[in-house]
């Protein structure tokens, strides 16, 4: 029969359960038994919805308390010597320690998961290095599905991925000696699974899916060719997505693995090769379903690919799958209540795409006959969003034509600007400043949640975002910050505010997803054309300027970053919606401009996130996501400065492209990483002002003035001092004001050792 299967499941629970939990736990007020009672009830009920929905093949191990390559570390016993961990099994404490750091040790770093939002650990290797099974997580997960009546498909992350995407701490480390340590651990992890009864197992290679060297290709069969061995009969499905196989196509077949799957969104074209290829008895896994956006399957479109490799493969061979783990899906459309019935009809969460998978299952299996009415009424759909007048705006599409190369160049280069700008502002060297938010407090929330309720009317609900805001510019004109922020207690979220106040956008109650660990975001849904109906931070940009002669930043979002954490239109190209958000940001520049406001950040995270998985598509997106920035910003005069940040991204292969941005200050994540990132702006020469963040913001630490020191110091060693500004690694918003205010005043208090230490140098 035709498989309905899927690859992961969303974690945090319809009503964010686990967040919730975790943050309680962290709190102390929440016993670990508790924390892992609320674990497995989500993962019983999860297991409970597939099954329901007909899913043949159910994941387990998906699940995780922060981050599935965290949850690999552990069960490979791959702790970094700093947490202190004596062996055995890797305990809870040390689990969170490495995650989000301890008053011993600083927390591992995180980065993007591919091209997604989501923030992975990246695993640490050691010279020395050694592999041990250290976790029963995966076992103890199957088992339990198993009590519960669930078989399950147990899912790992594949040994050669684990390693390309971990990072080799000292020199001499020799990658082929790593494979030969880490496949024995891989070998027992399976022989286990077959014991405990496990018939099938996932190993997910989306490196399969990036340009690889030959020592990797020739680790993926050496690796494989021992795992083929470890336990025999037990079924082993290679997982890639994110891209198609292109190249590592015949690599990926040769493996001796009983199923592989393909992420047919994608790459849909890959199909007709692979079913030209394929060896015998091998099965075919076709994801067809899209994991990470949020629109309805074309059912028709989807049957026909699967119908062709039933045509030439028979049932048996074939499987139906998302294309990708649903952890990048909001949970259950259901739950959505207040959504435009129309364009709430477009749509599919996690719970509806296991439904599209098993209807299309069927039809392949029992032939289009058993689910003709689910076809008529797919067909429908397709067609009511193609032709709606709702999605396309001439105005905008005219506005966008009329774009000329003029729109995205800056009146003079950097050096005349920032000559203007000194002149103007008269910054001392070392100048201090904050990313932009700050923290959310229950107050905030409170004041925020009773508006929305309609509890609260808007006048009262403004009066107590002022009163945040001017005691964030009250600490921090104390404390002697430089340039300040409003601290954006209005903003639910640096993206979803922005998309609640432009045309095209709708939005969801309840459509969160992982971002990292028990960050959620709620991205908004890009459905049509878009524009900028009025202006959307200038009125609180300029009250907190009246609150201080000190200047005050604009804090903005870039059509890049917009783009990327939103569900976006599958019906045109990202670089048209892309470059419709710059207009609209350009206007909103523009108003900041004209009420004072004359500096501005505008904040692209995303941009190395938005990077294809292979070289060779990079030039084309790197030149309209650099044109959209510029578009966006480049409307003002030299002695407005313009800021941008980016955290958690590798920049040394789009460095060209960040100074082409052409930004007068960057700030960007350095402190995890002990100001390694900025190995790639000093290579580089960047001729601009830059902000090396030296307070990690996503750990719970508060790093002293000396620490932040040595951070400085390891800066001034490779840039000119009179380009480096002082900030933390990212916004505020998710850490608490008791952490805050020593953590910016030490930071504050760095600044100043800096400056002394450039008078002394002087004299």
């Amino acid at each position: 029969m035709v498989l309905a299967t899927n690859l992961g499941f969303p974690r945090f629970g319809a009503g964010r359960e686990l967040k919730k939990a975790t943050e309680s736990y962290w709190k102390g007020t929440l016993s670990l038994n508790d924390l892992f009672k609320t674990a497995k009830e989500l993962r019983l009920r999860h297991w409970s919805m597939q099954k329901d929905a007909g899913i043949n093949h159910i994941p387990s191990n998906d699940f995780s308390l922060y981050d599935q390559i965290l949850d690999m570390c552990c069960l490979l016993g791959c702790v970094p010597e700093r947490y202190g961990w004596s062996g055995g099994t890797v305990d809870i404490e040390t689990y969170f320690a490495m995650a989000r750091g301890s008053k011993k040790a600083p927390a591992m770093e995180m980065t993007k998961w591919f091209d997604t939002n989501y923030h992975y650990i990246v695993p640490e290797f050691y010279k020395g290095q050694t592999f041990n099974l250290a976790s029963t997580k995966i076992f103890d997960e199957f088992e339990e599905a198993k009590a519960a009546g669930i078989e399950t498909r147990p899912v790992l992350i594949g040994p050669i991925t684990f390693l390309a995407l971990g990072k080799m701490k000292d020199e001499g480390l020799e990658y082929q000696d790593l494979v030969k340590k880490l496949i024995p651990v891989y070998a027992q992890i399976l022989q286990k699974l077959q014991k405990a009864g496990a018939t099938w197992v996932q190993i997910d290679e989306p490196y399969l899916a990036m340009d690889i060297c030959e020592g990797t290709k020739e680790g993926y069969k050496a690796a494989y060719k021992e795992l083929a061995k470890a336990a025999p009969g037990l079924n082993i499905l290679a997982t890639t997505y994110f891209e198609g196989l292109r190249d590592n196509l015949d690599l990926a077949l040769s493996l001796p693995v009983q199923a592989l799957h393909l992420d047919l969104r994608r790459a849909p074209e890959q199909l007709d090769i692979v079913l030209a290829k394929i060896p015998k008895g091998m099965m075919l896994s076709l994801g067809v379903v899209d994991g990470r956006n949020i629109w309805k399957n074309d059912l028709s479109a989807s049957l026909a690919m699967i119908e062709k490799a039933v045509a030439k493969l028979g049932t048996d061979r074939v499987m139906v799958a998302p294309s990708c783990s649903l952890l990048h899906s909001p949970i259950d459309l259901d739950l959505e209540t207040a959504m435009d019935p129309q364009i709430k009809s477009w749509m599919a969460f996690a719970a509806q795409k296991l439904a599209e998978i098993a209807v299309l299952a069927k039809g392949a299996e029992k032939g289009r006959d058993a689910i003709q009415n689910e076809l008529t009424q797919s067909d429908k759909i397709v067609q009511d969003r193609k032709i709606s007048d709702r999605i396309h705006n001439k105005i905008v599409q005219d506005r966008l034509a009329a774009v000329t190369p003029e729109m995205a160049r800056r009146k003079n280069a950097f050096p005349l600007r920032q000559q203007a700008q000194r002149a103007r502002y008269h910054l001392p060297t070392f100048p201090t400043t904050s990313i932009g938010s700050f923290p959310q407090t229950p107050e905030i929330r409170k004041a925020r949640a009773a508006f929305k309720k309609g509890d609260l009317d808007r006048n009262s609900y403004e009066e107590a975002m002022k009163k945040e805001i001017a005691y964030v510019v009250q600490y921090q004109e104390k404390i002697g910050m430089d340039v300040l922020v409003h601290g954006e207690a209005e903003r639910n979220d640096m993206v979803e505010y922005f998309g609640e106040q432009l045309d095209g956008y709708v939005f969801s109650q309840h459509g969160w997803v992982q971002s990292y660990g028990s960050r959620g975001v709620k991205p908004p849904i890009i459905f049509g054309d878009v524009s900028r109906p009025r202006a959307m931070t200038v009125k609180w940009s300029t009250y907190a300027q009246s609150l201080t002669q000190k200047p005050m930043k604009g804090m903005l979002t870039g059509p890049i970053t917009i783009l990327f954490w939103s569900f976006k239109r599958d019906d045109v190209s990202y670089e048209t919606s892309c470059k419709q958000i710059a207009l609209a940001l350009r206007d909103e520049v523009a108003d900041l401009e004209k009420a004072g406001i004359t500096i501005i950040q505008m904040d692209e995270p995303a941009i190395r996130e938005g990077l294809p998985l292979r070289r060779a598509d990079w030039d084309l997106y790197l030149r309209w996501a650099v044109e959209s920035f510029r578009l966006s910003v480049c409307c003002v005069e030299d002695t407005t400065q313009i800021h941008t940040h980016m955290c958690y991204s590798e920049f040394n292969d789009i460095i060209e492209s960040v100074g082409a941005l052409d930004a007068d200050v960057i700030s960007i994540e350095t402190s995890r990483s002990q100001m390694e990132l900025l190995d790639a702006f000093v290579a580089y020469k960047y001729p601009n002002e830059i902000g090396p963040g030296v307070y990690d913001i996503h750990s719970p630490r508060i790093p002293d003035t000396a620490e932040m020191v040595d951070l400085l110091v390891k800066a001034k060693k490779v840039l000119d001092p009179d380009l480096i500004w002082v900030n933390p690694d990212c916004g505020l918003k998710t850490r608490g004001w008791a952490e805050v205010e020593p953590a910016l005043k030490n930071m504050v208090d760095a600044a100043r050792t800096m400056r002394e230490k450039q008078k002394k140098a002087a004299a």
